[in-house]
């Protein structure tokens, strides 16, 4: 029974609650005993959030008095350690924030509360989340439970692996380049980046540069993507980029006016992509074909105009830069590899950076223009499977590429807020999942969530779950 608990999805494990089939009590204990189980080996979960058993009862009391409860009643989730959590420590994966307590929730966690779900802890993150891996000075480096010496991926690494590895059914990430897809892909579970804005970023750390972060849903299941999203969208009257209403385009019960039309890409210009990781977009792109939804190969030539990955570097040292200086002022001694290099870099010239915005306005532009045609993207979610830890340099198909190459599918949609969906669609030779990325236009969430619902019914995997 505690293995079924702890691999069943968040809505599942609700209508249990909700049926008294099973006490939210048993549902906490489960992932508590599988967190000590495991997690040892994994290092996905920093702090375990004190009371969660206390919460347990008293939503276990309230389904007995037959009280009115909200979706998530009594069901635990997990919260990468960059959002805020009263009372729980939420310490960034540094050092110099080691012990930091907030007084008040962020406002995704506070929304998950208010839908009646219980925190149960913190996930591990790179520092500041400024990374690919999910590993610090303070809290180490997290395994991938799908192979202990690969990486879970970054900045959400801890959140994805918890997840994967049966210690929660629902958890809260951040993306600034890859960090909720990636981290989705690379160990198997599904995680949404709405449209920019639509999850309102308050409580979550870093902010710099606002513009790029998204705060979002990682799960086992697109109804928990759908459900959770339904939750967490919406204006909070802090986070001046929210301010689309709650509830607008949510929910996978929209009904559709037309067919949806969707293109495929693998050879976007954006350079190599692994062949097994390409495969499997193909094979998505032939079963959506085959349940009669319209599908083209397509080009999107502004793509191909700007390198994304180019743009977004030369933003973002001018802007990541002097915000990590500050941070880290009198605690050098504290810093961890990617903050170093950060500051070791070079400023980017006012010139380039002007043009880098440019860029991005042509990315805009270029995407607007091919949602005319199409309402949804099918590509990869990352350039290749999850890899080796502390790779600097890696092969792809046959070419040598940076180790950061593996967000360049995933970096256009945060330059230009589009939203974003990373679902497993395949496995390697080896054994480890493998992604794929469905992106829409601005505030087009449930085109996303519909296609995605549709596509997680012809999967091909048949091992959903790592051996542990």
């Amino acid at each position: 029974m505690s293995t079924e608990i702890t691999y069943a999805d968040a809505t599942e494990i609700a209508e249990m609650i909700r049926s008294r089939r099973v006490s939210s009590v048993e549902v906490v204990r489960a992932h508590l005993d599988r967190i000590a189980a495991v997690d040892p080996r994994i290092n996905a979960v920093v702090t375990l959030a004190d009371g969660a058993l206390d919460a347990a009862r008293r939503a276990d009391t309230e389904i007995a008095a037959g009280a009115e409860v909200g979706p998530l009643h009594g069901v635990p989730f997990t919260a990468k350690d960059s959002f805020d959590t009263a009372g729980v420590a939420t310490q960034r994966g540094s050092p110099i924030f080691a012990g930091r307590v907030p007084d008040t929730d962020a406002t995704a966690v506070a929304r998950l509360k208010e839908a009646g779900a219980i925190l149960l802890a913190k996930t591990n993150l790179p520092e500041f989340s400024y990374w690919i891996e999910s590993d610090n000075l303070l809290t180490g480096r997290t395994n991938n439970p799908w192979d202990l010496d690969r990486s879970p991926g970054g900045s959400s690494g801890g959140e994805s692996a918890a997840i994967a590895a049966g210690m929660s059914p629902l958890g809260l990430g951040s993306d600034l380049s890859i960090s909720l897809r990636g981290p989705a892909a690379d160990t198997g579970v599904v995680a949404l980046k709405a449209t920019h804005g639509r999850v309102p970023m308050t409580g979550v750390w870093p902010r710099k540069p606002r513009r790029d972060w998204h705060a979002g849903p990682m799960a086992r299941s697109i109804r928990d993507l759908d459900l959770a999203y339904t939750i967490l969208a919406g204006p909070d009257g802090a986070d001046g980029f929210s301010d689309v209403p709650r509830g607008y385009d949510t929910g996978l019960g929209r009904a559709p006016e037309r067919p949806v039309r969707v293109g495929w890409l693998v050879d976007s210009g954006l350079g190599p992509v692994d062949p097994e990781v390409a495969a499997t977009v193909r094979a998505a792109a032939d079963a959506l074909r085959a349940a009669g939804v319209p599908v083209d190969e397509v080009d999107i030539p502004a793509l191909r105009r700007d390198d994304p990955l180019d743009l977004w570097t030369r933003q973002h040292v001018m802007e990541m830069k002097p915000a990590v200086q500050a941070v880290t002022a009198g605690h050098e001694d504290q810093m961890f590899a990617y903050s170093q290099t950060l500051l070791a870099s070079p400023d980017t010239p006012v010139a380039d950076y002007v043009a880098a915005e440019q860029g991005v306005e042509r990315l805009r532009d270029g995407f607007a223009d091919y949602f005319q045609r199409y309402d949804l993207l099918l590509m990869p979610v990352t350039t290749f499977p999850a890899h080796a830890h502390g790779l600097s340099k890696i092969t792809v198909d046959g070419q040598t590429v940076d180790a950061f190459h593996v967000s360049a599918t995933t970096v256009p949609f945060n330059l230009t807020g589009l939203p974003a969906l990373s679902m497993r669609f395949g496995t390697t030779g080896d054994g480890m999942p493998i992604g794929v990325q469905l992106v829409a236009d601005r505030h087009a969430e449930s085109t996303i969530l519909r296609v995605a619902a549709l596509l997680e019914t012809r999967s091909p995997v048949r091992d959903p779950h790592p051996t542990l």
